[in-house]
């Protein structure tokens, strides 16, 4: 019991931190340059995604409505570290998912469009209907782009025939299909080489597979085998020792230099490119009955060929300040940033306190030290339907930077709820409103280094 009551103090918070909030009111929305709505703003947001929202909602509040834009397609805004749970059937789609007028703040100016180009010279970004929205300060907070058709066959074969990805909310309803159909053979689990979001969702899916597998009494008909394009199951090694002990355990077998480029879904075959080693250069195919697929990923396009960008495509800001390396008037965080930590939605909570800490003291032009980022990023590592190890570290020094005082690379039970019931409540009702920027300050409370 007294390992849970740091994580209810974290709850209680987030309790009281939305409380202040007054009712939501719906966006307004835009969707062409006949809209009657202002073509200039004080801040421009780049994207709808939890990194955007968090920056937007604290900024719109600030300077009233209508000085910040948010730019952003899509109708529907989801919370996608849930997915791993609709993927193993421990959550439902709907529950990770919000319309996009319900979380857009009520003082921003919504933009339902996406951006083509940037023109940052003109302090201006272009929109895919040609209408150009200039801004005084800028943050871009894209997102990844996920590269669906760099495995060959894998678009016209997602969702069928036990070919299935939990990174699409097409395919992951699909996941738990055919985990609950499988009645044994190869099961195969990728992880590209690339950067991706949620590095540690590849493998969470297959622990929770092969527990359902192991009570359906088919995993002694079972191989399973995880594929990773890199040297490591994890990049931290006080978790990817807890990750290995727990491989041997449940027979779980781990191929590094792995990348799959094909899927011959004639045959249920997969295609991997071996990176490392004496078969460097080599091919390796396996049958499959079961294949979840982690594509690879990137910057966007739109990113990648802008004057943003950095030699690898990704905005090129400072790893501290998170300003723009080039552009003094440009922000950008989250997943499509060059900061060189894993991309997650912990990581974008410390990454957000920083951006509008610094925006505002450039807006209201204060005489202060920058705020800094340390590469603060998380993982919730689930390795079964109770229990989970709870992956905290800095990106840039690589040590483990854990909130709680107990050693969080053991699999428990309170950290499993604290990330499947209470931190998606945090994500909704403080996360994306602003009023939520990491465990800092409990770290601090509780001692933990």
């Amino acid at each position: 019991m007294s390992a849970l009551s740091p994580l209810t103090s974290v709850a209680r918070f987030a309790t009281r931190s939305t409380a202040i909030q007054s009712k939501r009111f719906l966006a307004q929305v835009a969707a062409s340059p006949k809209l009657d709505r202002p073509s200039s703003y004080k801040v421009v947001v780049v994207g709808g995604g939890s990194a955007g929202l968090s920056v937007a909602s604290t900024l719109s509040n600030a300077l009233g409505k209508n000085a910040v834009a948010v730019v952003e397609p899509a109708d529907v805004h989801y919370y996608q570290p849930l997915w791993t749970f609709v993927g193993s059937g421990l959550k439902t789609l709907d529950e990770s998912k919000m319309a996009m007028k319900d979380v857009m703040p009520e003082n921003a100016q919504w933009i339902k469009d996406s951006v083509a180009s940037f023109s940052p010279d003109k302090n201006a970004v272009v929109l895919a209907n040609g209408e150009a929205i200039t801004y005084d300060y800028l943050v871009v907070a894209a997102g990844i782009q996920v590269n669906w058709g760099k495995i060959k066959n894998l678009p016209e074969t997602l969702g069928k025939n036990g070919v299935t990805s939990n990174y699409s909310a097409q395919s992951v309803e699909k996941t738990n299909e055919f985990i609950k159909s499988f009645k044994g053979g190869n099961a195969l689990f990728t992880m590209p080489s690339t950067p991706i979001k949620c590095a540690g969702a590849p493998q969470k899916i297959m622990y929770l597979a092969d527990e359902q597998w192991s009570k359906a009494n088919v995993r002694s008909q079972t191989n399973i085998q995880y594929f990773t394009g890199l040297g490591k199951i994890f990049a931290i090694d006080k978790y990817a020792n807890q990750l290995l002990k727990i491989c041997k355990a449940r027979n779980l077998n781990i191929n590094y230099f792995t990348d799959l480029a094909e899927i011959k879904p004639e045959t249920r075959e997969a295609v991997f490119n071996v990176l490392a080693g004496e078969a460097k250069g080599t091919t390796l195919t396996l049958p499959y009955e079961f294949l979840h697929v982690t594509p690879p990923m990137g910057a966007p396009d739109f990113i990648k060929t802008s004057a943003l960008a950095n030699a690898d495509g990704w905005v090129d800001v400072n790893k501290e300040t998170l300003r723009h390396n080039k552009f003094d008037n440009i922000y950008s965080l989250g997943d499509c940033s060059s900061l060189p930590t894993s991309k997650t939605a912990a990581a974008i909570t410390a990454q957000s306190a920083v951006v509008k800490s610094n925006l505002l003291g450039d807006i209201y032009n204060e005489s202060r030290d920058a705020a800094k980022y340390d590469g603060y990023t998380s993982c919730p590592l689930i390795t079964g339907s109770d229990k989970l190890i709870l992956a905290e570290f800095s990106g840039y020094s690589g040590q483990p930077q854990e909130t709680f005082p107990f050693d969080q690379s053991q699999e428990r039970l309170s950290t499993y709820l604290l990330t499947k019931e209470i931190i998606p409540e945090i994500y909704w009702k403080s996360m994306l409103k602003g009023t939520w920027d990491g465990p800092a300050k409990y770290r601090k409370f509780f001692g933990s280094k």
